[in-house]
């Protein structure tokens, strides 16, 4: 009897032992499952983490350029503003020069120094008035300059008219200073010459990119040119010769016509602006 019951018992457990096994199978299963679900829940979280860090890291260097951008501005708005005051004080002392000057060769130079000194600290003051430090807006400029000169002429100028005929163009602070140079030289010819005797008269401003490529400053009158002896004589003059020198610290070709008034035109290439 115990012979038969204990064969019956391995019978009974040998049965068993594969829905044991099959349910081990399973559970392990599960186990493994969810190791991974926690593993692929671990790396998640872990990703995210990093992503939060680097977004906050950026947002630090973001802020932390924008406060520097904004500590640089500041500085160049100083540095402009005091460039702009120092020269203003330089035009100051010429005036007081002018007013112990009676010869009127040498009044007429000192006046026409000022004019360059201010057109410099006109470029200045825009660019620290400004939003952008890095460029200025050139029609605004040429309005702002051309009434400067024709104010500096007092009676003389009252019956002549400026046309600035251009559209919105910005330049660097080392080409307009050139192109501001220029301008007052060619503004101060015209005055000067072209119209004897208070006659009436336009003169003309205007900046525009050519067929070639090339930016294109054109200042003409329609006063009288000047006669030639006068200007063979003025060729050597320093006016001419700033003219000359600015033209090519720019790249640029001077073309000069006296048909029906005086035109200069000068053509050089464009200077890519530097960041603000």
């Amino acid at each position: 009897a115990n012979l038969e019951s204990e064969a019956l018992f391995k019978y009974e457990s040998g049965k068993k032992d594969p829905a044991l096994e099959e349910q081990s199978t399973i559970i392990d299963q599960k186990n493994r499952i969810q190791w991974m679900g926690i593993g692929l829940i671990g790396f998640l979280l872990l990703f995210i983490g990093t992503l939060i860090f680097y977004y906050r890291r950026n947002q630090q260097i973001t802020r932390d350029l924008k406060v520097k951008n904004q500590e640089n501005e500041l500085l160049l708005k100083e540095i402009h503003h005091r460039v702009k005051n120092n020269l203003q004080t330089i035009s100051s002392l010429l005036s007081l020069q002018s007013e112990s000057i009676s010869d009127k060769t040498a009044l007429d130079a000192v006046q026409e120094s000022k004019n360059r000194v201010a057109s410099m600290a006109l470029i200045h003051q825009k660019l620290y008035q400004g939003d952008n430090l890095a460029a200025i807006e050139m029609r605004d400029y040429f309005e702002t300059i051309g009434k400067a000169i024709k104010d500096s002429f007092g009676e003389k100028a009252k019956n002549i008219s400026f046309v600035v005929d251009m559209s919105t163009i910005e330049l660097d602070v080392d080409t307009a200073i050139p192109i501001g140079l220029i301008t007052n030289e060619l503004v101060t010819n015209s005055l000067k010459h072209a119209f004897p005797d208070s006659t009436e008269g336009q003169i003309s401003i205007q900046l525009k990119k050519g067929d070639n490529g090339l930016l294109q400053l054109q200042i003409e009158d329609n006063g009288q040119p000047k006669p030639a002896h006068q200007d063979q004589q003025s060729s050597g003059g320093f006016g001419t010769l700033l003219i000359q020198l600015l033209t090519t610290q720019l790249g640029g070709n001077l073309h000069k016509s006296t048909e029906g008034g005086t035109s200069t035109i000068i053509e050089f290439p464009i200077q890519e602006k530097s960041a603000a």
